[in-house]
């Protein structure tokens, strides 16, 4: 039995180990598992052993806390049975104990103990399936799209391990073949059941039960392999290979074959950019295909999902994982055997993997925000994002396919270095209007060429902040908060362009890399080294990004730099704002920066404010609608994401919504403006920045409102 199971689960194996490595290498996952080894034991210990994101979903993630210690801790039984079954055999009493520690009652007790609790783990997991049944729910069910049968089976195959490891434990502590004298508490209270039954019986169902116990932990072995629960031997690897501190942050270079591209490569295979077949999927994204288990946590916090559009980023992985599968064979087959195969495979092989018949639909890869709500709440460290990005550089730069009002912001970062078209000498003119006040006007420096060495900081502005006009108020804000806290900063003005935010989240990975090295190389001339970014998408692609092209500077979010000024006491609000205000977490502020405690900590510190948070907020946060270049899309299909955020806003009673990035202004703005509009909203209400918030109460005026 031991070698007819472990001889389908080796073929199985390799069969998944030779379909993974079809693709191109992903020599940096490797090269970083191996000069980080320290970093890489604590993911380890944190989230596989410690199942630290499991655990933030209490019930599910205690129930799976002892069910995958139970794996774990029950191979000891597994070798006190295989120990049983060979000296019985060979002494005829089966009185194996594990040498050294075999008779330890804590073992005994820990083994039961374990046992005990993953039974009770079964019966939360079957509660939850039941109650979140897809049947009852529909989308709702985070398990809508999930391979139920299978759950189902291996719940019952984990409780056929537990009941029959009791029963022979059972009868072998009658029989007095149990190493533990005491400490297995169940074990015993199986014996007392069984006992009644004399002797003969016991050995009987000690040897049965034996047997049982090892043959459906052979028969659940081939089934493992062959189904979704590969993530007990596969998401100790995905943990590994996967990016730190987590797949979000910075998005990833694009590779052919493993390296960098370099657009300035005469010999580069424009026809090899990004994934345009399941082939092109490197084998951390196989690695990801194997390892998702699906849970559909994913799915549950995908804004998309939860606003009925297409994209859920469970079935985004699901859909290539099985059609990798179904075109496996050719894909492993030699050019003789490709001849001899079957025509439905050859049909599988003419389907697109993006395309309106294709694997993937581009309604679903057009819908998602890159807001990170998936990556942060996957527990096995799948990375939809990277994922989603191959797909739309192949859409985007070799297929030119994609929705065609981004078109139009493209060519304006071409032409005008900003989404809106609008000329460079637009980016001074709040320069002009806060020089140009009547009371306490403020002149702001202008770099020419050089920042003077006694400048700390360049104010990275961002085109929203320079050119649209409730982000103007932000920037205007910002630059009087830093005025009255005495810190010298300079903006660069009409030499700063766009991050190449826009372009990369859409998949324009060539405007990207032209973008960032221009403004590397101003940046350089101008000897920055400390960067305040008022715009998160700026910030991240300033701090997390343009290292990957050689630009390392010193970037703070303005949020992060203000908190820091009133704690050091050069800002200090004083005028109370007796409001009732709740804030908006920017993802790419929140999820992707781990930013979270000092926007609150600026509004803690304004006299008069009463906080209320939503219900989703800091890593759960809800998604304004803007990110992954959405901002220049329309929102075609199901309900508009900044409505359904600015719905759950109100049921918090705000007199005004807060948040720290120019482009949840923008759209939670117009969603409140509409709400207004429907009388479904007061019109008092406003949405406006921390940083207006706290000059507000600094300077006892009003805020001008977004």
């Amino acid at each position: 039995m031991t070698i007819v199971a472990l001889a389908l689960a080796a073929r199985r194996v390799l069969f998944l180990y030779k379909l993974a490595t079809i693709g191109p290498g992903a020599p940096e996952r490797v090269e970083y598992a191996k000069n980080n080894l320290g970093e890489e034991l604590k993911a380890q210990l944190v989230e596989v052993f410690g199942q630290r994101k499991l655990l933030k979903w209490t019930a599910s993630g205690i129930a799976h806390f002892f069910v995958m210690w139970a794996f774990l801790i029950l191979a000891t039984v597994y070798l006190e049975a295989y120990g049983a079954l060979i000296q019985g055999a060979v002494t005829g009493t089966p009185d194996f104990h594990i040498p050294l520690i075999g008779t330890w009652p804590i073992l005994g007790f820990l083994q039961d103990f374990i046992a005990v609790a993953a039974l009770l783990g079964l019966i939360a997991f079957a509660t939850i399936r039941i109650k979140n049944a897809p049947k009852k729910l529909g989308r709702k069910s985070r398990f809508s799209g999930s391979h139920l049968g299978g759950a189902w089976l291996v719940l019952f195959m984990i409780f056929n391990v537990i009941w029959t490891m009791f029963l022979f434990r059972g009868a072998a502590a009658n029989t007095g073949n149990l190493p533990y004298a005491s400490g297995a508490f169940a074990s015993d209270a199986t014996a007392a059941l069984l006992r009644p039954l004399g002797e003969t019986a016991n050995e009987a169902i000690e040897h049965v039960g034996l047997l049982l116990h090892i043959g459906v932990m052979l028969v659940f072995l081939v089934i493992v392999v062959n189904s979704k629960h590969l993530h007990i031997f596969t998401a100790p690897m995905n943990v590994a290979f996967s990016r730190r501190p987590d797949g979000n942050g910075a998005a990833q270079p694009m590779r052919i074959d493993g390296k960098v591209v370099d657009f300035e490569d005469e010999d580069l295979d424009g026809d090899r950019l990004g994934r345009g077949k399941i082939e092109d999927t490197t084998w951390k994204g196989f690695l990801d295909f194997y390892t998702c288990t699906e849970c559909g946590r994913c799915q549950s916090q995908c804004p998309a999902w939860n606003t009925d559009k297409p994209l859920s980023p469970k079935m985004l992985i699901l859909d290539q994982r099985d059609h990798a599968f179904k075109v496996a064979p050719y894909l492993m087959a030699t050019q003789e055997q490709r001849a001899d195969l079957h025509e439905d495979v050859l049909a599988l092989l003419e389907k697109p993997l993006v395309g309106e018949d294709g694997v993937i639909h581009p309604d679903v890869l057009w819908s998602c925000t890159n807001c990170g709500a998936c990556v942060e709440q996957c527990p096995v460290d799948i990375e939809h994002i990277d994922h989603i990005l191959d797909m739309r550089r192949y859409q985007v730069m070799v297929e030119s396919n994609f929705p065609s009002e981004a078109g139009v912001m493209v060519k304006n970062l071409e032409n005008k270095g900003n989404p809106w078209g609008m000329s460079e000498m637009k980016r001074a003119d709040w320069i002009e209007e806060l020089a140009g006040r009547e009371v306490d006007p403020i002149e702001v420096q202008l770099i020419d060429e050089k920042m003077d060495e006694d400048t700390e900081y360049l104010f990275w502005v961002g085109c929203a902040g320079a050119l649209e006009d409730r982000a103007k108020k932000t920037t205007k804000a910002v630059a009087e908060l830093l005025h009255v806290a005495g810190v010298k900063f300079a903006v660069l003005g009409p030499m700063e362009a766009c991050t190449g935010d826009p372009a990369r989240r859409l998949g324009m990975e060539f405007l990207f890399d032209m973008l960032a090295k221009q403004n590397i190389e101003t940046l350089n001339e101008a000897g920055v080294k400390k960067i305040v970014a008022t715009c998160p998408h700026c910030f991240n692609t300033l701090a997390n990004e343009y290292p990957q092209l050689g630009g390392t500077y010193e970037v703070v979010h303005h949020t992060q730099l203000l908190a820091k000024l009133v704690d050091e006491g050069k800002l200090i609000p004083v005028t109370p704002i007796e409001e009732k205000i709740t804030y908006h977490d920017p993802c790419f502020l929140g999820r992707h920066n781990k930013v979270y405690s000092q926007p609150r900590d600026i509004m803690a510190k304004v006299p008069g404010v009463q906080t209320q948070e939503m219900h989703r907020h800091k890593d759960r946060g809800f998604c304004c609608g803007a990110g992954g270049a959405r901002m220049w899309m329309e929102e075609r299909l199901g309900k508009r994401i900044n409505t359904e955020r600015v719905d759950e806003a109100l049921t918090t009673d705000p007199d005004t919504i807060s948040t720290a990035c120019p482009f949840c202004l923008v759209m939670l703005g117009d969603s409140i403006n509409e709400k207004k509009n429907a009388g479904e909203a007061r019109e008092t209400l406003e949405v406006v920045d921390v940083s207006q918030l706290l000059i507000k109460s600094i300077k006892g005026q009003p805020v001008e409102a977004s």
